[in-house]
């Protein structure tokens, strides 16, 4: 049995595990589901994240946190680094790494980067400079990893904006970056809570139309319809990974009146969430 790479201290806690087809399934379930994940995978991987389905061509960092994960394909070695957020938490170090909002919890559910192979060569040696820490256990280990955490999101951050800002699908001008990726994060926090754009434009101390003429001009869903779309990506995980009845999820989701959740849901997907609980099998494919 392979020896575990476990930092643990108190509270703090990170690990890594290195995989391949021999053992997809030590990566699947729930032993790293609350956890911070950073994910390398070759080309020529297939994995699931929440109900979007991956099949990547060129080597790839996926950035996770409550997404459920599902690896489902692969031959070369690949690696999950996991920890909690007393080891490193993003959203304390945001002013270092800039990335909640971006890698973490942006509302396009883009939750990934590609790698060139100089930017692969690069990442495999962080990767490798902490596996190297947590083998020798050395009383500096815990700063040492932490830098090396720090670099490779410093890295993909600046990717993230090189691939996916820039394009056809998204323009964010750089000084919109900011209200963007608050949003994002303001609604990843309150989503629960929180239902109509006027609360997130409070938070962002501008009047709700100046909020959703700025996502207007941006080209990009309209706040409202984000924050529909990450309540019911909520629901959709309760429903489908959760034995919760559809009563429990609208009461979950802040929902008081679980018919208007109902009507909400069957009118935004298509489906009643009863139906969608039975039903589901797999989710959108995608090539990367």
């Amino acid at each position: 049995m392979p020896k575990q790479l476990i930092f643990e201290d108190h509270y703090k806690k990170l690990g890594l595990e290195i995989f391949s087809e021999e053992n997809l399934e030590s990566i699947n379930g729930t032993p790293f589901r609350y956890t911070i994940k950073i994910l390398f995978v070759p080309e020529g991987y297939e994995l699931t994240v929440d109900f979007n389905h991956y099949k990547v061509s060129k080597p790839s960092l996926f950035f996770l946190t409550t997404q459920n994960l599902k690896v489902e394909k692969g031959k070369e070695n690949a690696m999950l680094l996991y920890y909690n957020r007393d080891f490193y938490c993003i959203q304390i170090h945001d002013k270092e790494v800039a990335c909640d909002g971006l890698l973490f919890h942006n509302v396009f559910e883009i939750p990934f980067v590609e790698l060139t192979d100089a930017e692969t060569s690069d990442i495999k040696n962080l990767f490798q400079h902490i596996k190297d820490e947590l083998e020798w256990k050395d009383s500096s280990a815990e700063e040492m990893i932490r830098t090396y955490v720090k670099q490779i999101i410093i890295r993909a951050t600046r990717n993230w904006k090189k691939q996916h800002l820039d394009n056809d699908h998204i323009k964010i001008p750089g000084s919109e970056l900011d209200v963007f990726r608050d949003f994002s994060r303001y609604l990843e926090i309150h989503f629960r809570e929180k239902h109509n754009v006027a609360d997130y434009a409070e938070l962002l101390h501008m009047a709700p139309k100046t909020l959703t003429h700025k996502f207007k001009n941006l080209n990009i869903d309209s706040p409202n319809q984000l924050i529909i779309n990450r309540i019911l990506l909520e629901a959709k995980r309760l429903l489908f990974y959760t034995d919760k009845p559809v009563k429990e999820v609208a009461y979950d989701l802040g929902y008081e009146d679980p018919a208007y959740f109902n009507r909400l849901f069957t009118n935004k997907t298509g489906s009643t969430p009863s139906n969608f609980k039975k039903n589901y099998s797999s989710g959108k494919k995608y090539n990367i």
